[in-house]
């Protein structure tokens, strides 16, 4: 059981897991996991992790078939400008490895914010903490375990 897992029976919420066989040779984690799981890539969202300046680490919850708005997420995070965060800086803060991380769970509690349209669905997949390892729930639900704020900050690739 991975944290986001135990994170998610702890709350007391409705979700499925899903698991599949990752492919270490995968160009896209997310985009990999829609496919293996035959789901509508609109309803698979990727964890990123980013730093806007001056407010440390953000997480960052976009379809998996998009971007990362960057300007979005710094006006979302009340900052001027935002970059990714280095690989290996996510990996500690959070505790998964890239390609796994989860918004629940985390080794540090990261500010989040969620893609407004994440809403539009009943329910959303997400890394469950491992390459290969998706949790379905409700975005509601993952909004409030994450005490994330919602805003725009997909776009299209």
């Amino acid at each position: 059981m991975t944290p986001a897992v135990h994170a998610a029976r702890q709350a007391g919420i409705a979700f499925v897991l899903h698991e599949y066989r990752h492919d270490p040779r995968a160009a896209s984690y997310g985009l990999e996991a829609a496919e293996a799981l035959g789901l509508d890539v609109a309803r698979v969202f990727k964890t990123l992790v980013a730093a806007p300046e001056g407010k440390g680490l953000w997480v960052a919850v976009v379809p998996v078939a998009g971007l990362l708005d960057l300007k979005a997420l710094a006006q979302a995070a009340g900052a001027k400008r935002a970059v990714m965060a280095e690989p290996k800086a996510a990996e500690r803060a959070t505790g998964y490895v890239v390609g796994g991380i989860s918004p629940l769970g985390q080794r540090q509690r990261l500010s989040t914010v969620v893609d407004a349209g994440a809403l539009r669905y009943p329910t959303i997949f997400v890394s469950a903490g491992r390459r290969g390892l998706e949790i379905e729930l409700a975005p509601s639900d993952l909004i409030t375990l994450c005490a994330a704020k919602v805003a725009p900050v997909g776009r299209p690739a």
